[in-house]
Formats: structure tokens, C-alpha cells, sequence
């Protein structure tokens, strides 16, 4: 193998050579004035390489073997930019190889074409070089990709999730967290002397200086009801409509912290700035006015929250719902969506709020000669403002029963959410001044709850209102997940005295169905949902709406209370859990009451209580008089004599063997007791009651 054929650049420039000649032989329709052309173009090609490589050998000390003709040729490849390619940069490198002093033959320094190769290594191949170039250019850029990093946000459900109620949802970006509702849950059957169930927001108190807020969705109970005792923990500003704010005012002075909390109305377009995050207040319909939904912005993109939302295009006060301006949000760009899924099992529309005010003049029309009472939710102003218009229309007084209702109705007539006709509403002490046929009365107790106004009536209860068989009941609602025991123990006693129940089409639900969901979907168009507000079989059904729209599967995140979602531009996905779930609220304490206390209730409400009482020697703990033992909601201590001497005679023997077994710490005494009774009654009466042993000592 000669020189030439060692070195891969003249073996490059043969190759290119020969096949511009075959590509030029193989053409057809060439003119000689074209093959000249391209024949002058070659040769400046191969003069400008050459220039080149004598360039390179100049800058070592070789000016003197390059002639004039070779300078010129320099300049005129100065002029022209050449187009770098990966062959001519293994060229360069090679080039400069060459020309090391020490290792240049004299032959190289006369003829800068010849090459020989570096005896201490092989050479690669030109294929090999050129492919090395790009693969290093490859890496490079894969390790630009690795590089690059997505802001990220956090979302924590702290509660109404696989319930209904207790809503409330921390939003996390680095040093800032805001919270969407702040609401509380009513107690289940097995909580028993719970008045209220409220978030648990240690996770809150622990970030206390991250918290820059609250803004609120709307005003019903479980998105604004635990906010009286979570400010008194954690005082941060409160965000909401003008309705919203105004429910939430008298609910702080009633817990007398209405000058030290920071309430701030918006209205709808506003945007609150929050630390990192921009809130905006977006227009909803709902079943109560002033309902808004949230666009939470972020460095991390934007995350729509619904709140509670129905599409209503007719409601009774104010517009429909800004569906243009969803629509806007969803073209600049939606992350994440959390979309309310309570009615997500439902299929097609919610029908409008003023279907239900046409079955009221029907009712109205059909009963002019009956007193007619309605039940609904007290933050229902729409509902209410439509019984109030049927009634004007027939003639007829209206009444406002029950606390909630009175504030509710108060508030909404103060900041003119509701119309009432002069001369309409009367006090209830004025009822018995009226034909009963010429009254209506509204009021609470539509869910059932035992001291609600509605239950005290049908229980023969209430003070000033008795039921009679003239009356007719509308109950305008349905019952909430939970409490359908409690609504049919009312309609059954109102059914004995005699009263007419009506709840057949009397209400519509203020919860989006299924068209609707997919509706907000396709607006909206998030890359990511988060079903919220629902049980588990809501959630499933939200995520199976979102599916049907486009997104697909692993987009689509159920959550748990608790749970930390971390949500960026290229993944949604759950990396941690957080302490959370219900706080109990009995009487005036908050906290107190956990589940060791609620077991101790549902012992006592199940299998009653036995006292056992007997007094001891001090010093020899021998027994001088009892045991005595009282029951209570175990058995009939006069018919059950019997029993109660052989439990007797079983305590005794139980202290005789803690005496023999010299035990004189009266800790293991009751125990003892304890459990030799619990043995007995379990095999006497197959009864479990709880047992408490107190002893006396008697020097």
C-alpha cells in the first residue's frame, strides 16, 4: 500500500471525483457549455481545498514553500463562506495532525496532498471519524434534554374527598400555599353527641408562613362552615363574592372574631394575588348566588378549580355562567382541572331553577284551601325568592321559619339577592292572625335533622305550629348521601297526622350532570383532571367523563384526603400523604372528643353500663362492705335480682384472689374485677356492658 492510498483525504477526493464524473457521464441532456461549467466548478472546489491546507501549513513555519499563486487563492477563499460538513472537519483535525514538527516527513512539508500516518496508532477510517463527529453532536443534545427542568406544583385535599362535605384543598408552589373553602360535615349515624365535623388542617399550622389565604367558592355550609374555628388557629385573609363574605360575617360574629378576621370581597374577574399564585373569581350558577369558580395561575400553569357549578342559561338572579371566558382559559393553556363530581353518575343536564317555580304555581293552583309548608335549604335565596313570588301571585303570607333560614333570607334581602313584596312576610307570632289557607310557611328540616324546625313540627314539638290534616308539605330537596333515614322518619310522621307530602319534581339539583361535566372538559381542555367533591363511585364516574372526552387514562388522578399530587407540565402523580380527616366539634369543644370516646359511646348506647362499688380496709385491703352494683341500660335491676347476687358473689370471690395472691395495687384490683365480670355476664347473658369498678378505702 503506497502513501496516497494511506491517506483517507486524497482517497476522499478520488471517491468524490469519480463520482461527480459518473453522475455527469449518466446525464443525458447536458450541453457541452454545461459540462465546461461544471467541469470549472470542480476545479475551484479542489483549488480552495488546497489553499487551505498550505493556509495550515503557513502557520507552522512554512510561509517560504508557498508561492504567490497560493496567497491569492487564500483571498479568494477568504471571500467565499464555504459550508462547514462533518467530512471537512475530520479534514481540519486532520490536517492539524500533520503538521507537528518532530513527526513530519521532509516529503510532507514540499507536498502538503502527501501523508503518512502516525506509526504509534491506527488510523480510523473516514466512515468511522465521520460517524464519532455525529455521535458526539447526538449526546450532546441528549444531554441538553436531561437538563431541563419543569416547575412544579403541589395539590393537597385535606378533606371532601369520598364524602359529602369538608371541603377544602391546599395549593403548594415553593414558599406559598393558598386554600380553596374552608368547609365543615355533618356528623354520620355512629357519632354519637357530634354536632359538627371540621377539617383537620395541622398540615396548615405546621406551613403557618407559607399560608398566604382562603378564597372561597361559594356559601353553602360545607365550603364556609369551619372557617369560625380555623381562623382562630390560623388568621390569614378570606376571599370571596359579596354574598359569600356576608354569610361568612355572621358566622364570625357569632364566634365573636369578626374585628380580628380579614374578610376582602371580589367580584367576578377580579384576581387575587396570593404569594406565587394569581386567583381569579370566574362566574357559576349554582343553588345559591354569587357562586364562582377559581383559576388558580402559577408559575407551574394553570389550574382550574369548578367549585360547586350546574350550566343554568335561565337563573332566577343574575347571568348564566362566563363560559367564555372558561373557553379563553382553555385556549391560553389549562394544566390541571378539579371538577365537581357529585352528580357525575347522573346522565344529561340539570334542568333550570325556574322549572321548579312552574310546579310551585301548579301546587299553589291545585290547594287554595290548604295551608302549604315548604322545606328546603336555607341558602337556597333562588328557591326561596320563586315559593315568595307563587305566594304573592295567590294572595297569601309568608312565613320564615328556623334560624338558618332567617339569617340566610336576612342577608340576601339586605344586599338585594332577593325581592320581597311589601306586605308579604309576617312574623310567625302573626300566623294565627291569618285563614291558615291564606299562609305559607318556609322552612328548615328538608335533610331531616332532628332539631330542625320541619322535625319539631312533625313530632308535635314546636311551639307555634302544630300539623293538621288541612296542610300539604312540599319538600323541595333531596336528601343528601346519608341522611335518607332521617328525611323518611319525618315524611312517615307527617303522613300520621294527616298531612299531604309532595316531593315529586319539587327540586332540582344545583350539580352539574354528565352533559355538563363533558361540557366544562371540552372547554376548558386540561392536559390533567382531578375529580373532586363526591364519594368514591363520584370519583370513578367523574374520571370515566373525562376519559369519554379525550384525556387519556393515566392523565386522570383519583385522590384521597391526605394525599399530596405533585402536577407539572409532564406528569401528575401522588408523592406523598399528609396528616388529614375530621376534627370533632361537641358543644363547645373542638378536639376533645376522639375515637377512644366515641367507642366508650357506642358501648354505653349498645350494651349500657354496671357500676360495681366496695369499700376496702386500709393497709390490708380486706373487704368491709359491698360489692353494691348499679346498672344502667343493661338490664331491670328489680327483675333481674338473681343476677345481680350471683355478680355479686363473682366480685367477691375476684377480691378474695387478689388477697390470697398478696396484690394490693387497687390498679390490678379493678382489673381483676373487671374482667372476672365481663367472663361471667358474657356467658350468663351473652351481653358485653362496660364495667367500671370504684373502690373506697376505709382506715
Amino acid at each position: 500500500m503506497n502513501e496516497n492510498e494511506k491517506n483517507p483525504l486524497l482517497n476522499m477526493q478520488r471517491i468524490m471525483q469519480e463520482s461527480k464524473e459518473l453522475s455527469e457521464a449518466g446525464t443525458t441532456g447536458d450541453t457541452p457549455e454545461k459540462k465546461v461549467k461544471k467541469e470549472r466548478t470542480v476545479n475551484a472546489r479542489l483549488k480552495h481545498e488546497q489553499g487551505i491546507r498550505r493556509k495550515n501549513t503557513a502557520n507552522e513555519g512554512n510561509a517560504s514553500e508557498v508561492g504567490t499563486g497560493n496567497i491569492a487563492e487564500e483571498k479568494l477563499a477568504e471571500k467565499k463562506p464555504v459550508r462547514r460538513t462533518a467530512a471537512k472537519r475530520v479534514r481540519n483535525a486532520e490536517n492539524k495532525e500533520t503538521v507537528d514538527t518532530n513527526e513530519v516527513s521532509g516529503e510532507m512539508k514540499k507536498s502538503v496532498a502527501r501523508y503518512v500516518a502516525p506509526t504509534d496508532r491506527v488510523v480510523p477510517t473516514l466512515a468511522e471519524q465521520v460517524s464519532n463527529i455525529l455521535m458526539e453532536n447526538t449526546n450532546k443534545k441528549r444531554r441538553g434534554r436531561i437538563k431541563k427542568t419543569s416547575k412544579k406544583i403541589k395539590i393537597i385535599p385535606l378533606g371532601g374527598l369520598e364524602q359529602i362535605g369538608m371541603n377544602i384543598t391546599a395549593f403548594e408552589y415553593e414558599d406559598s400555599i393558598m386554600v380553596v373553602d374552608c368547609g365543615l360535615a355533618f356528623p354520620s349515624d355512629d357519632m354519637l353527641g357530634i354536632d359538627l365535623v371540621i377539617p383537620d388542617i395541622t398540615y396548615l399550622k405546621d406551613n403557618y408562613l407559607k399560608v398566604k389565604g382562603f378564597c372561597i367558592t361559594h356559601g353553602h355550609e360545607d365550603h364556609i362552615g369551619a372557617l369560625p374555628y380555623i381562623l382562630k388557629q390560623l388568621n390569614v385573609p378570606v376571599y370571596g363574592t359579596k354574598l359569600t363574605c356576608a354569610l361568612i360575617d355572621k358566622k364570625l360574629k357569632e364566634h365573636q372574631i369578626d374585628d380580628t378576621a380579614k374578610l376582602n370581597v371580589v367580584k367576578y374577574g377580579d384576581v387575587v394575588k396570593l404569594g406565587d399564585f394569581k386567583v381569579e373569581f370566574v362566574k357559576t350558577n349554582h343553588s345559591i348566588a354569587d357562586a364562582a369558580a377559581l383559576a388558580i395561575h402559577s408559575p407551574a400553569g394553570t389550574v382550574f378549580h369548578t367549585g360547586d357549578f350546574k350550566v343554568d342559561y335561565t337563573p332566577v338572579f343574575g347571568d348564566p355562567a362566563d363560559l367564555g371566558r372558561m373557553a379563553e382559559i382553555g385556549k391560553q393553556g389549562c394544566l390541571a382541572m378539579l371538577c365537581d363530581s357529585t352528580n357525575a353518575t347522573r346522565p344529561g343536564f340539570t334542568m333550570s331553577e325556574r322549572t321548579v317555580g312552574k310546579t310551585f304555581d301548579m301546587i299553589f293552583a291545585e290547594h287554595k284551601d290548604s295551608r302549604i309548608i315548604v322545606a328546603t335549604f336555607a341558602s337556597n335565596v333562588d328557591r326561596v325568592q320563586q315559593i315568595i313570588n307563587t305566594a304573592y301571585k295567590y294572595d297569601r303570607k309568608v312565613v320564615v321559619e328556623g334560624r338558618s333560614m332567617v339569617n340566610v333570607i336576612g342577608t340576601a334581602a339586605d344586599l338585594g339577592y332577593i325581592d320581597i313584596p311589601e306586605g308579604t312576610l309576617i312574623d310567625i307570632d302573626h300566623l294565627k292572625d291569618y285563614p291558615q289557607e291564606k299562609t305559607v310557611i318556609i322552612t328548615t328540616g328538608s335533610q331531616g335533622e332532628s332539631m330542625a324546625a320541619l322535625s319539631r313540627m312533625a313530632s308535635s314539638v314546636h311551639r307555634k305550629v302544630e300539623i293538621s290534616t288541612e296542610d300539604v308539605v312540599i319538600m323541595s330537596s333531596t336528601p343528601i348521601p346519608g341522611n335518607e333515614k332521617a328525611v323518611s322518619k319525618v315524611i312517615n310522621e307527617l303522613s300520621m297526622k294527616g298531612a299531604e307530602v309532595i316531593f315529586q319534581d319539587t327540586h332540582v339539583s344545583g350539580h352539574a350532570c354528565q352533559e355538563e361535566i363533558k361540557l366544562m372538559y371540552s372547554l376548558l381542555k386540561p392536559k390533567f383532571a382531578l375529580p373532586v367533591h363526591g364519594e368514591y363511585r363520584h370519583l370513578m364516574a367523574g374520571r370515566g367523563l373525562a376519559e369519554a372526552v379525550g384525556i387519556p387514562s393515566e392523565n386522570v388522578l383519583i385522590m384521597s384526603s391526605g394525599d399530596v399530587v405533585e402536577l407539572s407540565e409532564y406528569s401528575c402523580k401522588t408523592v406523598g400523604h399528609v396528616e388529614a380527616g375530621g376534627v370533632f366539634v361537641d358543644g363547645l369543644g373542638v378536639g376533645d372528643v376522639g375515637n377512644i370516646v366515641l367507642r366508650d359511646r357506642q358501648s354505653l348506647s349498645q350494651n349500657g353500663i354496671i357500676i360495681v362499688a366496695m369499700s376496702l380496709e386500709h393497709g390490708t385491703n380486706r373487704l368491709l362492705s359491698g360489692p353494691d352494683i348499679v346498672s344502667r341500660g343493661f338490664v331491670y335491676v328489680r327483675e333481674s335480682t338473681d343476677l345481680m347476687n350471683e355478680a355479686s358473689a363473682v366480685v367477691r370471690e375476684a377480691v378474695a384472689d387478689c388477697l390470697h395472691a398478696r396484690i394490693t395495687d387497687w390498679a390490678k384490683i379493678k382489673n381483676v374485677v373487671r374482667d372476672s365480670l365481663s367472663e361471667f355476664l358474657w356467658k350468663r347473658m351473652k351481653r358485653n356492658p362496660v364495667i367500671l369498678p370504684i373502690i373506697m378505702e376505709v382506715h
